[in-house]
């Protein structure tokens, strides 16, 4: 499979997931708002979602993120890549198909590095769409872009480490089905920098967690929550430390890697639905008596629109594809560029279309607004736009430090340190 010729089997889901969005998911857009308005509990599972989960289930458009065949169906990367993009249209239709974050790293979390009672308790489950998960990383009290800064203390105390701290942003956390966290913290502050981290796996209704609160975003209350959390001397089993400890830092970069990238797919569906809706909109509206598509500055939006799509469409797929073929860590300069690109041209699109739509974009009448929330918020999610770029900038000068420390490099970088990078 290259990146514009799907492989049969990815082009099948394609189509399967193409006719599902049409005869489910649009159409009861409208039912899911009414249903959670109607609910006391802004983060309530609505029964529409679990209507349409058990049909994705029954047709086999379940897991699909899942790269282990025992699972899912084993796509890859880059097949996975075109079925998240069409998901993203919908805020909620990950979940239709068990796709949704934080639910997906989580999942990927347990099945490398869970035991086998981790698996029973929490994986099938999770894998089965029952429960839902949250990952405790980012903390109130540093910058969590450095995952080297958390402070969370896990003391080990006999066969029990004690956990003291304060979390926040655990997406998932406040819902009434989540069941287990995954909790970053510090084990041992003298440990070499990357070695004090330990992640471990906690019940949600461990003594001493308290759920704090949900925080709003842009004001809006997400059904899936951003919880606060407190850890108060809350003990957990040495048995539920992932891999071991000093091994949270290697495992955050494991799971994020994937994470980002499913984000980013998810997100060129978002900013073509703006387009759409935008297009129709410029068509649908008069202003001085001249249809607005009809306006130079909103062709050259669309246009604009389209360009950037395709531009970040095939840095995803390129991403996606070297994810697959030589490892994330070497595809890393290219995941964070898309982490960078992906969001910061959705929004530019869904601006736009808010503008088009005129007062209408900002009220709820239309997703564009809800859209950009989130969408402004994945700028600081799994790191934010200054960690990526520097990330990028730091691999793309090392030749050139390189060949500069180098006593017989005098006129620049060297053919063979170009070709190095």
């Amino acid at each position: 499979m290259d990146l514009l010729n799907p492989s049969e089997r990815s082009e099948k889901y394609r189509e399967q997931l193409l006719e599902f969005m049409d005869s489910h998911v649009y159409p009861n857009e409208s039912v899911f708002d009414e249903q959670m308005r109607a609910s006391e509990n802004p983060h309530a599972t609505p029964p529409i979602l679990l209507e349409l989960k058990a049909k994705a289930k029954e047709v086999g458009l379940w897991n699909l993120f899942h790269p282990h065949s025992d699972w899912g169906p084993g796509l890859t990367n880059l097949e996975y890549a075109p079925l998240a993009e069409i998901m993203g249209r919908v805020g909620w239709a990950s979940e239709v198909f068990n796709c949704n974050a934080p639910d997906t790293g989580n999942i990927e979390v347990l099945t490398l590095f869970g035991t086998d009672e981790h698996k029973e308790l929490y994986l099938k489950p999770l894998l089965d769409g029952e429960i839902a998960s949250a990952f405790a990383m980012t903390e109130p009290g540093v910058a969590s872009s450095d995952a080297t800064n958390v402070e969370l203390s896990m003391v080990r105390d006999g066969d029990e480490y004690v956990l003291n701290g304060r979390k926040w942003f655990a997406s998932n956390a406040v819902r009434p089905d989540c069941k287990v966290l995954i909790v970053m913290g510090k084990t041992d502050p003298t440990a070499a920098t990357h070695r004090q981290q330990s992640m471990m796996v906690v019940p949600t209704d461990a003594p001493g967690l308290t759920i704090l609160r949900n925080l709003p975003v842009f004001g809006y209350v997400d059904r899936e929550s951003h919880g606060e959390l407190v850890f108060s001397d809350v003990r957990v089993p040495a048995k539920d430390v992932l891999k071991g400890e000093g091994e949270g830092f290697a495992i955050s970069q494991a799971r994020l890697g994937p994470g980002r990238i499913h984000h980013c797919m998810r997100t060129i569906g978002i900013a073509e639905r703006a387009l759409e809706l935008m297009c129709t909109r410029a068509t649908a509206r008069v202003t001085f008596g001249q249809p607005i598509a009809d306006r130079a500055n909103i062709q050259d939006w669309i246009a604009e629109a389209r360009i950037d799509i395709e531009m970040v469409r095939l840095l995803t797929l390129k991403a996606a594809a070297m994810m697959d073929t030589v490892g994330n860590k070497a595809a890393a300069t290219e995941i964070a560029a898309i982490k960078v690109a992906a969001p910061n041209i959705a929004l530019k699109i869904i601006d736009r279309a808010i503008q088009v739509h005129g007062g209408g974009g900002v009220t709820d009448d239309f997703p564009l607004a809800l859209a950009y929330a989130h969408i402004r918020t994945l700028r600081l999610a799994d790191g934010p736009d200054e960690v990526h770029k520097r990330a990028i900038a730091r691999r793309e000068l090392r030749p050139y430090r390189d060949a500069a420390s180098a006593p017989e490099q005098v006129h620049g970088v060297s053919d063979q340190a170009l070709v190095s990078r």
